[in-house]
């Protein structure tokens, strides 16, 4: 288990998801549907507001438990709640994770979820010692897979059949960031 704790690049702030944050999770999501209901399985219509507090209570949960690190995006200025980004699938014999993101509809395309996936992989490396953050992005997901090209990922091939979203079956990109991308030794 890690303390809660919040990371900043100073445009942006990553900390773990408050029971306050439910009301804007939930109003994000829903402004974003046609976006990420490709995608992720969990963002669709019966996505409610009873769902975004669940969501927080076990990410919380699941954040002391050591098993995943749930962050909310802010903006660092305004506070306003950007998206998500979360450290998950943690394995603890290769030491390795999976990193995900997202971004509210209206604040897409402005370098968000590439400083969130940048701050949560250093997270990853020097608290968690981790040696490898795994980013899969379903092959059609163009979104997503330019914010890992722009971050300087590494490009590692397609996966087939890698990634289940609601019924649909994905081929996937696989991309990874290492210590040695943020001047760090891997270490266990």
């Amino acid at each position: 288990m890690f303390p809660f704790v919040t990371l900043t690049d100073h445009s942006i702030y990553l900390r773990p998801y408050e029971f306050g944050d439910a009301e804007a999770l939930h109003l994000a999501v829903q402004e974003s549907l046609p976006e990420l209901s490709p995608w992720m399985s969990w963002a669709n219509e019966k996505y409610t507001l009873e769902l975004a507090r669940q969501f927080v209570t076990v990410t919380r949960a699941e954040w002391s438990a050591g098993r995943l690190y749930g962050f909310g995006i802010f903006a660092a200025d305004t506070h306003e709640f950007l998206g998500g980004c979360g450290l998950s699938h943690l394995h603890p014999v290769y030491h390795f994770c999976n990193l995900g993101y997202w971004i509210r509809t209206p604040r897409n395309r402005q370098g968000y979820a590439g400083r969130a996936a940048q701050l949560a992989a250093r997270f990853a490396f020097e608290n968690l010692k981790l040696i490898r953050a795994e980013i899969v992005i379903a092959k059609d997901n163009l979104a997503s897979k330019r914010v890992a090209e722009k971050i300087g990922a590494h490009y590692e091939g397609i996966l087939l059949n890698r990634m289940v979203v609601g019924k649909a079956i994905y081929d996937a990109h696989m991309f990874s960031l290492l210590p040695s991308d943020f001047g760090l030794t891997a270490q266990l």
